[in-house]
């Protein structure tokens, strides 16, 4: 009996010992769930705000143009700034819409003309982001693509951050294995310099098609003829200029202008037609129309509304007749008295006068979307010698020529210059062997590198003795190309013409000149034909009547 008793109160001592020994090690459990964040459930809650506070990070850089890997910025830094910081790529790739650099820390670097582009991560900090997180942060994407070949299947969520970039994520497309992937890379975007449109187009294109985009050329009749045939067919040529004696009626004009445009249906891109209709001595439309003053009483008006009125009925006179271009209007400073090509064709003396007043015609040429050409870079106003007859000499320092010839020019850039036409002058103080049309200082040093000018740039006519009188034509038009220039105006001649295209052609098949040099000058007159949206469209008829009252009217308010 007292062994029974005793075992009893052996295990009634076991069991509350075990009963205690539970509970303290429960209240300890409880104890370290609450104070411990490892637990799973808070696990979950600190994670998620972890993953969010990275995804809302990369979308703060992307909406500055940049990513996680360092403080590059798509649009504004230049592939060298990623070689000095990252070292040599240890891949590279060409691809329609540019080239594509990958590093070793796994950056890769979209870029055109050294300029980057598109900057993708691979960052290690991505693995921990869904396809959930990215939506719970951002939202449904603008965009929604697919990338599928025989190695990857994936999908690609673009956001428009702001109205300069892009943040795509690139996932493996979700499946029903795998319905949340995990983030593969990031891409932060911009638009690149040139267009995959661009690309497209010049890829299609032959050398001798290049060559002859960048020919401005003149016709010898007022019909269309063989020669015309032949610059069109033969040659490609990107553009024809009209001159005075290709004019007869306003009647024989459209019907001239509308057989070049059906012919050129042929090639890759619309023509461009161009006429000097600057107002004063220089119009050289037909049909009696109202004179327009000379840029000189404009000048004295002094109204840049009534500069731009003017300018807006240059570009209609010039749109009526199916033109799409107009060498006009002159920047020039009429600062030398004596000076005989510019004159009158000067707003003025001032620096001010000119860049007002010009800048205002530019913008109302462009308003009737015509193309305004600026001339004569860098200056044609302080020359006693007409680049007609022989070649001017301006002995200006660069100092001099920046603080009066080059102001206009520089301001009509910051404004929206189209095109900027080269002088034919000689500026010994910059470049001591060339004239400025052929000049690599004047062309590419002053006015792309030094005035940030990346649009098309144009020679005055190659066929003017301040050229013809000193270098071979063919010779002269290779160097004017080497310096910088795009396109090449050759107004008379259609022998001269092919001289041009004949020695161009055998300058790059030689390798003096590289196709990569004559892909830069027609990418920039793709880019501007596709801007102003030219067509080879026909041209009913011209209303001369109508067009004198509009001019009429413009001189009413602003003149009489």
């Amino acid at each position: 009996m007292k062994k029974a008793v005793y075992l009893l109160i052996v295990l009634v001592i076991i069991s509350a010992g075990i009963y205690i020994y539970i509970n303290i090690n429960i209240n300890s459990t409880n104890e370290q769930t609450s104070n411990n964040p490892s637990v799973p459930d808070d696990t979950i809650d600190e994670d998620v705000a972890s993953v969010d506070s990275i995804v809302s990070r990369i979308v703060t850089l992307a909406t500055e143009g940049k990513i996680q890997d360092g403080p590059f910025q798509v649009g504004t830094s230049q592939i060298e700034e990623f070689n000095d910081a990252f070292g040599e790529p240890t891949t590279f790739e060409k691809t329609t819409l540019g080239e594509y650099a990958t590093y070793k820390n796994g950056v890769t670097v979209g870029f055109q003309k050294s300029l980057a582009y598109d900057l993708r991560s691979y960052n290690e900090t991505l693995q921990q982001i869904h396809l959930s997180d990215v939506k719970k942060v951002q939202g449904e994407p603008d965009e929604t693509r697919y990338n599928k070949d025989e190695n990857v299947d994936q999908i690609i969520l673009v956001y428009q951050v702001n109205s300069d970039y892009q943040l795509k994520w690139i996932l493996p497309n979700p499946s029903e294995k795998e319905p949340d992937p995990v983030v593969h890379h990031i891409s932060v975007f911009t638009d690149p310099p040139i267009s995959e449109g661009v690309l497209t187009i010049l890829q299609s294109m032959s050398l001798e098609e290049k060559i002859g985009q960048m020919i401005f050329a003149g016709v010898d009749g007022a019909n269309y003829d063989q020669t015309a045939e032949d610059l069109i067919h033969q040659y490609h040529v990107g553009g024809i200029i009209f001159n005075k004696k290709n004019f007869l009626s306003a009647d024989q004009t459209i019907q001239f202008v509308n057989k070049i445009k059906l012919e050129n249906t042929a090639n890759p891109l619309s023509i461009f037609l161009g006429v000097d209709q600057e107002g004063g001595r220089v119009a050289k439309l037909p049909g009696n129309l109202t004179p327009i003053p000379t840029s000189l009483n404009i000048g004295n008006v002094g109204s840049s509304d009534f500069s731009y009125a003017i300018g807006e009925l240059l570009g209609t006179e010039v749109r009526s007749f199916g033109f799409n271009m107009n060498f006009a209007p002159v920047l020039d400073i009429n600062s030398n008295p004596n000076n005989p090509v510019i004159g009158d064709r000067s707003f003025g003396n001032s620096a001010d006068i000119v860049s007002r007043l010009g800048i205002q015609t530019m913008k109302g040429i462009q308003s009737e979307n015509v193309i305004a050409v600026v001339k004569h870079f860098p200056g044609h106003g302080d020359t006693s010698t007409d680049s007609h007859l022989e070649l001017p000499r301006v002995n200006k320092s660069l100092k001099e020529l920046e603080e009066l010839e080059l102001l206009p020019f520089k301001q009509a850039i910051q404004e929206g210059a189209d095109v900027v036409m080269i002088a034919h002058i000689l500026l010994p103080q910059l470049d001591s062997v060339n004239p400025s049309s052929m000049s690599e200082v004047i062309i590419t040093d002053l006015l792309r590198n030094q005035l940030n000018y990346d649009g098309v740039v144009i020679t005055d006519d190659m066929t003017m003795q301040a050229i013809t009188d000193h270098y071979d034509i063919g010779v002269a038009s290779v160097q004017s190309v080497k310096a910088g220039s795009d396109i090449i105006m050759v107004a008379h001649d259609y022998n001269k013409v092919v001289k041009v295209f004949d020695t161009i052609h055998a300058a790059v098949v030689n390798g003096e000149i590289s196709e990569e040099r004559i892909n830069e000058s027609v990418i920039r007159i793709i880019q501007l034909k596709e801007k102003y949206q030219l067509k080879d469209n026909q041209v009913e008829s011209v209303d001369v009547n109508a067009l004198n009252q509009q001019i009429q009217s413009v001189l009413n308010d602003y003149y009489y």
